[in-house]
């Protein structure tokens, strides 16, 4: 289960030495006391108007150690000392963790590590640490494949057996994951060849299957599905690899920006816990507990009321002065040609209402949110969102913070 390790003097809130301080939350309480379902990030926002730079907290306090888990019923205060803002932990137990100052209890206390409250709400990225994956296109295509079913039937579920091509007869791997080759993740900024590069593709979860019997094909037998197995799904080896759920949000070593590539459910406005692609990885050095801010990308709006608009034909002959018509005097050709406009957009109203009546304005950009980054591959990555601001979309630029 989730552990958050914390300094024994837990969060000692002193506004930062850099240009970008640190800011107190002008509405924090004097105490909380932790409940069930909160998070590290919850508690810290309520104090703090950053709450992802808590590690630089802990970082002013080198002399402390030994870490602690925080759990329900432990109360935070805010306090000052010498004019800083102080944050201590009281467990309830006459401990108090304050700056340097440490008062024991003899009472002997017993935790279970199973209720410390984790970083992030783990609940709305644990699949996303299980299941899906990321890889490249030759990686995919050199998986060893399901050729058929049993009785060939194009659909296989539990129990159903499945041949499968590309294992080798030595191998003593027995457990494997069936994928499915999903969508691919395109960089939308081009590369300088001005192409724009394929970043990987998504691995859809398809289901489990067991080897029964070695060969070319193989036999194995589905003992897990999520969805239909098919013919040309992939298998990958299942491991014992345990990715940590253990995630310390800080900034990135150095500046970077990019997109966000996707969202998982596909929804148009991304909000806050919910998991987006990244057209950034770890070649970028990008790693897991980055924070980046989210910017609404430049979005184009249409003027239609400014100096640059591009006149019609009918208003432009309207400004040659020779004959009047309701009180305006304008040439002949003009009249014309302005009722022979005005004819042509009755008739073909499709092609008129393509004429440049307006001009596209670039609108700047607007921060609107901090996600951090949970999960790495090579090129692209999963971040949750944290907070929001305003709307999120797909292609919003992400920058260091």
């Amino acid at each position: 289960m989730n552990k958050i390790l914390i300094s024994c003097a837990i969060l000692l809130f002193t506004f930062s030495s850099y240009a970008d301080e640190l800011t107190i939350n002008p509405d924090h309480p004097e105490k909380y006391t932790v409940v069930k379902g909160d998070t590290l990030w919850d508690i810290s926002a309520r104090f703090l108007a950053q709450p992802w730079r808590w590690p630089e907290i802990w970082g002013v306090n080198p002399q402390i150690n030994n870490p602690h888990l925080i759990y329900p019923g432990d109360i935070v205060s805010l306090t000052y000392q010498d004019g800083k803002p102080v944050l201590s932990l009281d467990r309830g137990t006459g401990q108090i963790v304050s700056g340097r100052d440490v008062k024991l209890s003899p009472t002997i206390r017993s935790y279970d590590n199973s209720d410390a409250i984790p970083t992030i709400p783990i609940d709305a990225i644990q699949q996303f640490l299980e299941r899906p994956i990321v890889l490249d296109e030759n990686e995919m295509d050199q998986l060893p494949y399901i050729v058929s079913s049993y009785d060939q039937h194009l659909i296989a579920t539990t129990g159903n057996t499945i041949y499968v091509r590309g294992i080798p007869e030595d191998s003593n791997v027995a457990r494997y994951s069936i994928y499915r080759k999903g969508k691919p993740y395109i960089n939308p900024r081009k590369s300088e060849q001005g192409k724009n590069e394929v970043l990987g593709y998504e691995a859809i979860y398809v289901g489990d299957a067991t080897i029964q019997k070695s060969g070319d094909p193989a036999s194995a037998l589905v003992t897990v599905v999520d969805r239909e197995v098919l013919k040309g799904d992939r298998l990958l080896p299942q491991t014992d690899e345990n990715i940590s759920t253990e995630f310390v949000p800080r900034a990135t070593n150095s500046a970077m920006e990019g997109n966000i590539l996707s969202v998982v459910d596909g929804v148009s406005q991304i909000g806050q816990y919910q998991v987006v692609v990244l057209n950034l990885g770890t070649e970028q050095g990008l790693e897991t507990g980055n924070v980046l801010g989210v910017y609404q990308s430049g979005y184009v709006v249409q003027d239609e009321i400014g100096p640059n608009i591009q006149k019609s034909e009918a208003q432009k002959a309207a400004e040659l002065e020779d004959i009047t018509e309701n009180g305006t005097i304008i040439s002949k050709l003009a009249y014309g040609v302005g009722q022979a406009v005005d004819s042509f957009n009755e008739t073909f109203p499709h092609i008129a209402n393509k004429q440049a009546k307006s001009e596209g304005i670039t609108l700047p950009e607007e921060y609107v949110g901090v996600i951090m980054v949970f999960r790495t591959f090579s090129k692209v990555s999963y971040a949750l969102v944290m907070e929001t601001q305003g709307p999120v979309h797909v292609l919003d630029t992400v920058r260091s913070l």
